[in-house]
């Protein structure tokens, strides 16, 4: 890897903006669409197929699968960002959607809940790298101008897709059965997405030289790995204030994702319901991304941020208090709505403030920290659903996400001039 940014990419025929890249910025939104589907797909039945097919009882034990999920998926991203500027986004990304390859075979002829947790691995590395380098791309088409828009419609398309499958793989469940017909899906998901990725997709990493060659200081020398995840993990304020908040985010979502099947399942909703109820979240915040990456551009990222984990926590009382199928769709509507806040958000305000050129790792590490929340979430969720019940725990993480919004409240700085 250089130790030092060259301005000679300057001279390239390389144009930085979403309209001078729009044909391969439009493709990375597709294929992002299909590595959000591959998640979507086990959002809205996996619970039931460990309760129903494999007997499982305490709630920390079925979680399980979103611990290892999260923590697969948080290494990869770590190391996914430094591969990508070291080696190129391309060669990660396919590499992603090869090691994906397995997972709908996994989930579908599974013979115990081992081989569902080994399924996630596989999962989650494969996201890892997947979605971190179609972010990465993306930040390197779009330039400094429109990197909001740019992080909110990959979002829009990753999360739509989540919700999409959710919907799609729970009326085949209700209808079909649980194991195998609703992973039929994710054989397609994989073939397509991965020969979109080897056949169209093109490297973008000279797009992040040109932009570092236009930034001042482009001599700059390259922090060694240690340094950056220090400064994005404690040192930085800001960075640090993302990281955290991009922890509790995924905190609350990998709760959402494990236990919120077993509170609407307690409330009477049938397992139709419950698809529907998993997929509006994930929808909502899909669609919703499509204006607040951009509103960020317009307004600022800070507000956006701490506004978006506090709507979040509005959202998730909201479930923990009521028991019918309307206000579980607004609590769920809500959390989708603060979630879109924050996302792209987070993203954006990275690229603000970190050189281009060891972007990719900076994001990697924010990535490790984010998705590291779907372990911490999981695992949380899971063993205050044990002691103290669903609902204690759902109560938790309602607190703790309004917490995260105080502290980017009073930590973080703006990183967006409005």
């Amino acid at each position: 890897m250089p130790k030092s940014l060259s301005p000679s990419f300057a001279a390239s025929d390389l144009r930085l903006g979403l309209r001078a890249n729009w044909r391969q910025f439009s493709l990375l939104v597709v294929v992002n669409a299909f590595v959000g589907a591959m998640v979507g797909m086990e959002r809205s039945i996996l619970p039931a197929i460990a309760e129903q097919e494999f007997k499982l009882v305490a709630h920390s034990a079925i979680l399980a699968f979103i611990v290892v999920f999260g923590v697969a998926k948080a290494c990869t991203n770590y190391f996914a960002g430094r591969f990508s500027d070291a080696y190129g986004r391309k060669v990660v990304l396919v590499i992603g959607w090869l090691i994906a390859a397995p997972v709908p075979f996994l989930l579908m002829w599974a013979p115990s809940w081992n081989w569902i947790l080994l399924a996630n691995v596989f999962l989650g590395v494969s996201q890892g790298l997947t979605w971190s380098t179609t972010v990465i791309m993306k930040i390197d088409l779009a330039g400094p101008k429109n990197r909001g828009m740019a992080m909110g419609v990959n979002e829009f398309a990753g999360y739509f897709a989540v919700g999409a499958a959710a919907l799609a793989t729970g009326w085949i469940a209700a209808n079909y059965g649980l194991r195998p017909q609703p992973f039929y899906l994710g054989v397609a998901f994989v073939m397509i997405g991965l020969l979109l990725s080897v056949l169209v997709v093109r490297e973008t990493r000279g797009h992040s030289h040109l932009e570092a060659a236009m930034t001042p200081s482009p001599g700059a020398a390259v922090p060694s790995q240690r340094t950056i995840f220090w400064q994005t993990s404690v040192r930085d304020p800001s960075l640090s204030s993302i990281s955290q908040a991009g922890l509790v985010n995924n905190l609350n979502d990998g709760m959402a994702w494990g236990l919120f099947p077993f509170v609407f399942g307690g409330a009477g909703m049938t397992l139709a319901q419950i698809g529907t109820l998993a997929a509006i979240y994930p929808t909502v915040w899909g669609v919703c991304q499509l204006f607040t990456g951009a509103l960020s551009d317009r307004i600022g990222r800070k507000g956006l941020i701490v506004a978006g984990m506090w709507v979040q926590a509005l959202g998730i009382a909201i479930i923990a208090l009521r028991s019918s199928f309307a206000w579980y769709a607004t609590g769920a509507v809500l959390l989708g709505i603060g979630t879109a806040m924050v996302y792209p958000t987070l993203l954006a305000a990275i690229g603000d403030v970190v050189n281009p050129v060891w972007r990719a790792s900076t994001v990697g590490v924010y990535r490790f920290w984010r998705d590291l929340g779907y372990a911490i979430g999981a695992l949380l969720a899971g063993l205050v659903a044990d002691l103290y019940g669903v609902i204690s725990a759902v109560w938790l993480v309602a607190a703790i996400t309004f917490l995260s919004g105080v502290i980017v409240a009073f930590r973080m700085r703006e990183s967006r001039s409005t």
